[in-house]
């Protein structure tokens, strides 16, 4: 290398000598900037602001004994009347779920409870129907209480209120993980109400409801979605919940909801195509077995499930 730099002075020489004009340092462009680019070979300095750390939601604790006394399915409890209805009303809701029904239903895992009148149970049914689901070896299951303007899941689960749907709705500075919260049932999960709004109806119907049911039913695809809905035929905001839903259960009280009634609440959420009906307290003859009986159908308007 030193030979090659001294046969190129030389040379340099010889030229001047000869009369040549030979550029100086001085007459050379300026060397453009050093490339100042954080990557490899030039790591970008510290930040000073410390990293927002992770959001885990909160865990809350159920009392099961209190649950079980109220009639409510739990995971350990001994085998009951009430835990097997609800085995068989789970099991066609699944599998349109899982794309193994009769035939393939769209946003089968997001699933209503409704009725069309206040005082049916269909809190009741709603919260049973998630704990059995929440049974289930390959699934996890998210409880929402969407019953916005009478919000009871909480209270029936005896748990406080909080920031939920509505909160995540208004676009608060509020993540999702933020507003779930995990149970000591290892594959139950909920969602509040969150704070009553004016214009609940139009949340629900927005955009930004679209895309946070996408995103519940997208961070696990074994996840299903029971969402507590009001009652058919007293607000609107059911009938805008329909419209995201791939299956509806109605529920019935037996001996009290009126067949006119229910035939109208069924023509409310013509667009769904699976609505199974639940009848409930049916009064069975035998007393030992007297209690909350369950059954299901398949809507006439329905697809078979």
């Amino acid at each position: 290398m030193s030979s090659l730099i001294e046969k190129a002075a030389q040379r340099l020489e010889q030229l001047r000598k000869a009369g040549a004009e030979v550029p100086t340092t001085s007459d050379l462009p300026p060397l453009p900037p050093l490339n100042t680019r954080h990557d490899a070979a030039h790591p970008r300095p510290l930040s000073s602001e410390p990293a927002r750390p992770a959001v885990t939601s909160r865990v809350v604790e159920l009392d099961l004994d209190v649950l079980q006394a109220a009639g409510i399915i739990t995971p350990n409890a001994q085998r009951s009347p009430t835990a097997d209805q609800f085995r068989v009303l789970k099991r066609p809701l699944l599998a349109n779920a899982t794309g193994k029904g009769a035939v393939p239903v769209r946003n089968g895992n997001r699933i209503m409870v409704t009725s069309s009148m206040p005082g049916e149970g269909k809190t009741f049914t709603a919260v049973n129907l998630a704990m059995s689901i929440a049974m289930e070896l390959d699934h996890t299951v998210l409880l929402v209480d969407a019953d916005v303007s009478r919000p009871s899941v909480m209270k029936t689960l005896g748990l406080p209120s909080g920031p939920g749907l509505m909160d995540l709705l208004m676009g608060e500075q509020l993540e999702m993980s933020e507003a779930l919260l995990r149970t000591n049932i290892d594959k139950l999960s909920l969602l509040p109400s969150g704070r009553p709004h004016a214009r609940a109806t139009e949340l629900l119907a927005s955009d930004a409801m679209s895309a946070l049911v996408e995103e519940m039913g997208r961070r696990y695809p074994e996840r299903v979605i029971v969402f507590d809905s009001p009652p058919l035929l007293m607000t609107t905001e059911s009938r805008v919940l329909a419209t995201h839903m791939g299956q509806i259960v109605v529920v019935v009280q037996a001996g009290h909801t009126q067949r006119a009634q229910v035939r109208q609440a069924l023509e409310t959420i013509e667009s769904c195509p699976i609505k199974l009906m639940v009848l409930n307290q049916v009064h069975k003859e035998d007393k030992s077995s007297y209690g909350y009986g369950y059954g299901y159908s398949a809507a006439p308007s329905s697809a078979s499930a």
